[in-house]
């Protein structure tokens, strides 16, 4: 089998939803070719945030049950997605939501249980992509880069602006990904208190001015200097980043101006230089839409290296297509987790999968 029709679900830690997107996979002369066909992006509801927000101190009977239940509502929609547009997919690939991901201790947890998915899906499903890195002594993380390998080798960095940003390269034949910083997480958080679910285009940080004592203090955490392989979870951005953006005094404006330079600092500080000539970055995710990030991005990078921003739906929706894609190789019995990535001892064939 050489063509794939597969439904990617992605939930970011930013809480803005669930991105769905139906893609075709088709390999041909030792290439991938990918198509999104249909995209939609699902809103959370007030109460279901609240529930994905406080999971990490509820009690383990609940949290059991908001797993069973999150993994039943990721069902029903897709049920809905595939009516509404006719369409009969293989199987669906699911990332989970990300309740704890604390790899040196050997914890993660995506919720979102992938028989209560293929159950009302009445579809396969592929899920828990984390799980056998980890076993194999891995971070479990970043997993896009394989899709980045694959499907987007034009471009000699990819970054994805979602609740953390993150970034994938190819140097000295091998792919390399890490975590840079949180990104949406703390923008959205400081819209938040203006009532503000984003800051739209980046109009709030653009009014600000930047402040440099909070700018230093974001920037001091160690694991900005640490070496890869690494990951960021909520925990750690709860304790660092989030915790000094709360101990600040500065206006909301100037909060995320500070944000947006820090974002692109750390960028700029993760990106080696690969060749001689033009490089190019693709940008995608959330934050991609923040005209003064991306803005920043490029001024902090220099003309050595372009940024480019796709079509809004690529933006919007690389990671629900590249977790499909996972999926795809996990169907097909292929390494879809590489060590040079997370560290593990081994390449590995990640994710779990229910047969509904």
């Amino acid at each position: 089998m050489d063509t794939y029709h597969v439904i990617g679900l992605m939930s970011g830690t930013s809480l803005d939803g669930v991105d769905i997107a139906h893609c075709r996979f088709t390999y041909k002369k030792e290439n991938w070719i990918y198509e999104i066909l249909h995209t939609n992006t699902l809103t959370y509801t007030n109460t279901l945030i609240d529930s994905l927000r406080d999971a990490e101190t509820t009690t383990a009977r609940q949290l059991i049950g908001l797993h069973h239940a999150y993994g039943k509502f990721l069902g029903q929609q897709v049920r809905q997605f595939v009516t509404q547009h006719g369409i009969a997919p293989d199987f669906v690939a699911s990332h989970g939501h990300t309740i704890f991901h604390q790899p040196d201790q050997h914890v993660s947890l995506q919720i979102g249980h992938g028989a209560y998915i293929a159950a009302e899906a009445q579809l396969p499903v592929v899920c828990d992509f984390r799980t056998l890195d980890i076993a194999l002594g891995g971070q479990g993380a970043p997993l896009v880069p394989i899709g980045d390998e694959l499907l987007f080798r034009d471009y000699d960095y990819c970054i994805n602006l979602g609740g953390i940003a993150n970034v994938s390269f190819a140097m000295n034949k091998q792919r390399l990904a890490f975590d840079i910083c949180a990104c949406n997480m703390l923008l959205n958080t400081v819209a938040n208190q203006v009532n503000e679910a984003y800051d739209e285009n980046g109009r709030l940080a653009r009014a600000g001015v930047m402040q440099k004592e909070l700018l230093d203090a974001l920037n001091e955490p160690p694991y900005f200097t640490v070496p890869p392989p690494k990951s960021l979870g909520k925990e750690w951005v709860l304790e660092h980043s989030l915790k000094t953006l709360n101990e600040s005094a500065a206006s909301v404006q100037d909060k995320l101006s500070t944000v947006c330079h820090h974002i692109a600092f750390q960028i700029k500080q993760s990106l080696p230089l690969l060749h001689q000539g033009q490089h190019r970055v693709l940008l995608t995710g959330g934050g991609a839409f923040n005209g003064f990030l991306a803005e920043l991005i490029q001024q902090y990078l220099g003309q050595q290296i372009r940024v480019e921003v796709p079509a809004p739906e690529l933006v919007s929706f690389k990671e629900a297509l590249i977790f499909a894609f996972l999926g795809v190789l996990r169907w097909r019995g292929e390494n879809n987790c590489l060590k040079s990535v997370t560290g593990a001892s081994q390449d590995n064939i990640g994710g779990a999968v229910y047969v509904g």
